[in-house]
């Protein structure tokens, strides 16, 4: 896979050519039209435009390069900046190639451009910078884990003091190391056979549940957001997932203090994210991630979590949507669209590997038998010692689709 800093090289070129091309030909039409399609006239129009055009073509790289494509929204003040300061330099150079002198009058006479000769260009980049450019750029640079069908799964080791970790709503139990590494690996092979792509998040040894990679980041398209987790234990965790997921090209995000957040307490459906107010996430982690996903499209709903360590302990969502969850562990059911009782505690969670096909814990075979005979294909996979920690199918992994 091309590394991100290549990719948004290629795409802030891309755009840059593409702004520069329509602006150019828009402009050269306009005026050429205006001297009623006399060819004759192609050689004083060409190197007049010419100029302002390589200016947009530069300016509009450079702005790409610097995050000036990355919204629409900032895509439209970035093209109304490169317009104007393009045709303002583009005529400049050009004054200076014919050895005009910058006396007040040819002042006078760029500026009056604008609402002249330079006003074709000048709105022709305008325009064709947050839209032409814009979608230049994202065809390009989206071409990554989250938009070329490659799936990618972010996975992290258990560390060697696994055991020690967190547990606040059942009894703890001795948890085999020995097992639980043999179960990761499991875990990660099916999520690879199920035609995942996964990478390992540097190994935080020392910090015991740094496993549940999943509570350190939630993604959004090729949008990250770091938690800030609920247990002051955990936050050391969220620099290694940073990290990888900078590797991967997306854009990062971030819960800040006082404001907490787990990336299990977050589930996604749709457009619509529900995140567990409970222990772990406060009510000003809450506010803050739907401050930064609103103007990705997604509705945060805020759900009560009483009964269980996170949002995602309780309930997970199939691929169709329905949410699914075990009735004793759900604060408030009816708050989901479409909700759907599994018998076990542990078939409340499911990743979802495609449109058909779910991965679930062996522990849940009721709950496995119901899902199947919805019509989706399980892969189960033990995870016995994890669940030990209160951990589940969605814990293990951050997956970016």
């Amino acid at each position: 896979m091309t590394t991100s800093w290549g990719r948004r090289l290629i795409a802030s070129v891309s755009a840059a050519v593409a702004v520069g091309a329509i602006a150019f030909i828009a402009a050269t039409f306009v005026l050429l039209a205006a001297n009623q399609l006399n060819a004759a006239a192609l050689g004083s129009i060409t190197p007049y435009v010419m100029y302002n055009a390589l200016v947009a073509l530069v300016l509009t790289f450079a702005a790409a390069l610097l995050g000036g494509l990355v919204r629409r929204w900032i895509a439209v003040i970035t093209g109304v900046v490169v317009a104007l300061v393009s045709t303002l330099l583009g005529t400049i150079v050009l004054f200076t190639a014919l050895n005009v002198g910058f006396a007040a009058a040819a002042w006078a006479q760029i500026f009056q451009s604008f609402i002249g000769l330079n006003l074709p260009f000048w709105l022709a980049v305008a325009i064709a910078l947050p839209t032409a450019g814009y979608a230049v750029y994202h065809a390009i640079d989206d071409e990554s884990a989250f938009g070329s069908g490659t799936r990618i799964a972010l996975v992290r080791i258990p560390a060697t003091n696994l055991a020690d970790g967190l547990v606040t709503h059942i009894d703890r139990e001795p948890v085999d190391a020995e097992l639980a590494d043999k179960q990761w690996d499991a875990y990660v092979a099916a999520l690879s056979q199920a035609g995942w792509q996964t990478v390992e998040v540097a190994s935080a040894d020392g910090l015991a549940d740094s496993v549940f990679v999943e509570d350190t980041a939630i993604v959004f398209g090729d949008t990250a957001v770091i938690s800030l987790p609920g247990a002051d234990s955990r936050r050391a965790e969220t620099p290694g997932t940073e990290a990888a997921l900078r590797a991967q090209g997306l854009r990062i995000e971030r819960i800040q203090e006082p404001g907490t957040l787990d990336g299990g307490d977050v589930l996604k459906v749709g457009s619509t994210v529900y995140v567990g107010r409970g222990g772990r996430t406060n009510a000003e982690g809450i506010r803050q991630l739907r401050a930064l996903v609103a103007p990705l499209g997604y509705t945060v709903v805020g759900v009560p979590v009483t009964k269980a360590l996170h949002l995602k302990t309780a309930v997970t969502a199939l691929p169709d949507g329905t949410v699914i969850g075990y009735e004793p562990l759900v604060d408030n059911p009816s708050v989901f669209e479409r909700f759907l009782p599994v018998p076990e505690a542990h078939g409340t969670a499911v990743v979802v590997l495609s449109d058909d096909t779910v991965l679930m814990s062996s522990s849940a075979p009721a709950s496995i038998a119901l899902v199947e005979d919805l019509g989706y294909t399980v892969v189960q996979v033990d995870i016995s010692e994890f669940e030990k920690l209160e951990g589940c199918v969605t814990c293990l992994s951050i997956r970016i689709r």
